[in-house]
């Protein structure tokens, strides 16, 4: 006789869903899909379409887990789901696409950087679901990411090649230069360096207006000039590394001030309850005193 409650969930399990509840599941599969057609793109040496296709799998990558969100449909499959996407698009998609385009000339070596790029992405994810739901994590770092995460880092890599699609391949087609990039974006991708987080990013009343006319003209320049609007946001993301370090040394700083200003506060009710006591003692031994010369 098979339990009552089993044959619920079992029920339940069959029972169809509504379609809008794998709206984040889809939109996962999607920049799946688009990763991997990048890299089919990349075989027949059409670059820009390559590139077009990953970039497209970030925009799919912010999309589902926000849907997850709005829509209260987070589940422990479209976690797992989009972490082996995210190392398909943003870890072996870019590093099989630099390579076939730069890399393939110093044949070992490039294949060596390329599949550098791609374990370091594997790494990041995996600390990343590791270390979700730390206990430990400092509550200031909640501003920030640790170490570059994975769909900026596969941006970053890919950003001497966008800039051959604006300048040309003769300044940024370099094996040397795309190494050099290649190995800066997989250490930071591993490290601990904190780096900007947008997730919790809170714009002022007085910045809202100004945020919506920046958002509308950056969606302008990105249908009219693309990949020089992608190359301008590639180097700002860059030059904002430093300063997210910067940042973030200041809200760990003035969180040791606050954790030092409450310690001596500790301290100082340890030593008033020592006085307190050494107090007692004292009077107690007054009272003994006063007792002895009474019967004396």
């Amino acid at each position: 006789m098979t339990d009552p409650a089993v044959s619920r969930e079992a029920r339940r399990r069959l029972r169809p869903k509504p379609l809008i509840t794998l709206l984040p599941n889809m939109l996962t599969v999607l920049g799946l899909c688009a990763g991997m057609t990048g890299m089919r793109y990349a075989l027949d040496g059409r670059w820009s379409l390559a590139v077009g296709l990953i970039i497209a799998a970030v925009v799919f990558d912010g999309l589902d887990g926000r849907s997850a969100r709005l829509l209260k449909l987070e589940s422990k499959l479209g976690e797992q789901l989009d972490s082996l996407a995210d190392f398909l698009s943003f870890g072996v998609a870019p590093a099989f696409v630099i390579y076939l385009w730069v890399l393939h000339d110093v044949r070992a070596i490039g294949w060596a950087l390329a599949m550098l790029f791609a374990t370091c992405c594997a790494l990041r994810l995996a600390r990343f679901n590791a270390e979700l739901d730390d206990p430990a994590k400092p509550t200031w770092m909640n501003n920030f990411f640790s170490g570059i995460p994975a769909p900026a880092a596969a941006g970053l890599a890919l950003t001497p090649m966008v800039g051959s699609f604006v300048f040309g391949e003769e300044i940024a087609r370099g094996w040397f230069l795309n190494a050099a990039v290649i190995v800066f974006v997989a250490v930071m991708m591993v490290s601990r360096v904190p780096t900007y987080s947008i997730k919790k990013l809170r714009v002022p009343q007085t910045f809202v207006i100004p945020t919506l006319l920046a958002g509308g003209m950056l969606l302008v320049f990105l249908v009219t000039e693309t990949w020089a609007t992608l190359l301008a946001v590639g180097c700002v993301y860059a030059l904002a590394l430093p300063v997210a370090w910067l940042h973030s040394r200041r809200y760990a700083a003035a969180a040791g001030r606050e954790s030092g200003a409450d310690a001596p506060a500790e301290g100082d009710g340890e030593t008033a309850a020592a006085a307190t006591s050494g107090a007692g003692t004292r009077e107690d031994g007054r009272i003994v005193q006063i007792d002895k010369n009474r019967k004396v």
